[in-house]
């Protein structure tokens, strides 16, 4: 669903952006972003751990988590968000309708990379750490291209025992496990789809073309809530 832009009707008050997240990795990542891009906004962070563990152990059930996800964005409305960024690929079907009941932009953390992946490739590997997250950014991916109107191939890769590494607080075998999965997929296809914004902080150990061919969400999906608000708002 197209994001509804504010730019006709731009709050007198400094622009406040809420940021609905599952995991704690991602709090830094956005609000430095925010910070950059959106200076004078005021950004609430709203967490709830449970939720990834919830979904790995129901098999990606999100039914089960979508009606507090949907009370977060409630409150986040309430709290006087202009915009709502879900930063969580496992729960992004939940945006849309979202959307069109609390009628202000709640953007898709990884709508804006969906877009550009399938632009210019044939070929998108997707690679996750949470079989919950493979899903949902699959069927974006192949969404967007029948929106596009492109055949594009892709390709699900999920690192296994990545993510029990990293919830046992091995973050070097965590590492050590993405970065073999990108380098390969790398490799392989036109563009990388990094499904979650945490794995990002690995992409220095690629080598220079395979980073290239990697795409992340955080930095797309910040331009996008900018795009939302009508204006950068750096002024």
């Amino acid at each position: 669903m197209p994001l509804p832009s504010l730019a006709g009707d731009l709050p007198m008050h400094p622009p406040t952006v809420a940021v609905i997240h599952t995991s704690p990795a991602t709090v830094e990542v956005f609000s430095r972003l925010l910070a950059e891009r959106l200076p004078q906004a005021r950004v609430i962070n709203m967490l709830d751990d449970s939720v990834l563990p919830q979904l790995r152990d129901n098999g990606a059930d999100l039914a089960a988590v979508a009606p507090r996800w949907r009370q977060y964005a409630r409150i986040a409305r309430e709290q006087g968000a202009d915009v709502i960024l879900n930063a969580c690929s496992s729960i992004g079907e939940l945006c849309a309708p979202a959307q069109q009941e609390l009628g202000i932009p709640v953007v898709r953390v990884d709508s804006a990379m969906a877009a550009q992946a399938v632009a210019g490739a044939s070929r998108v590997a997707v690679v996750a750490t949470l079989a919950s997250t493979l899903g949902p950014t699959t069927r974006l991916l192949a969404e967007t291209a029948r929106a596009q109107q492109r055949a594009v191939e892709v390709e699900p890769m999920l690192v296994d025992g990545a993510y029990a590494a990293l919830v046992a607080g091995d973050r070097e075998r965590h590492d050590d496990l993405v970065a073999a999965a990108l380098a390969k997929a790398a490799d392989q296809a036109d563009q990388v789809v990094l499904a979650q914004a945490s794995m990002a902080r690995v992409l220095p150990r690629l080598a220079s073309q395979q980073q290239a061919r990697c795409l992340v969400s955080p930095e797309l999906a910040v331009a996008s809530v900018a795009r939302a608000l009508g204006a950068d708002r750096t002024a």
